[in-house]
């Protein structure tokens, strides 16, 4: 047996594997069941962040979807705070959201006297 045809013999024996495989793969696609990747692409997600506007340098809302309820989250600075839960707008549907009136501004104020202040 010469080196030729040892050649000849692998590249026939690759080309058969790959022609085999291409026929496995096309049978799946058209004949077989739906695999689960298809099936969670046509599931409709369940979580996903709806929008997002900074507060300021440390803080930002986030509105949030669940299960087709929104929630308004703000992040950042010294703790996290659940705005509003539970936005929804006729039989369960979101609202749609409508662009802001003006820009949110946050007022700083005073720190409360302590809750002996003013006792004798």
């Amino acid at each position: 047996m010469d080196f030729d045809t040892l050649i000849l013999g692998v590249a026939t024996l690759l080309f058969v594997i790959a022609l085999l495989a291409l026929l496995v793969w096309a049978f799946r696609t058209f004949f077989g069941k739906a695999s689960s990747a298809s099936l969670r692409k046509a599931r409709e997600k369940r979580l996903g962040v709806i929008e997002t506007a900074a507060v300021d340098s440390k803080r930002t809302l986030y509105l949030i979807r669940r299960d087709d309820v929104e929630h308004l989250v703000m992040v950042g600075g010294p703790v996290d705070v659940l705005v509003e839960t539970g936005i929804t707008g006729i039989k369960g549907r979101p609202r749609p959201l409508n662009p802001p009136h003006d820009d949110v501004i946050i007022a700083k104020t005073e720190a409360r006297p302590p809750a002996d202040y003013g006792k004798s």
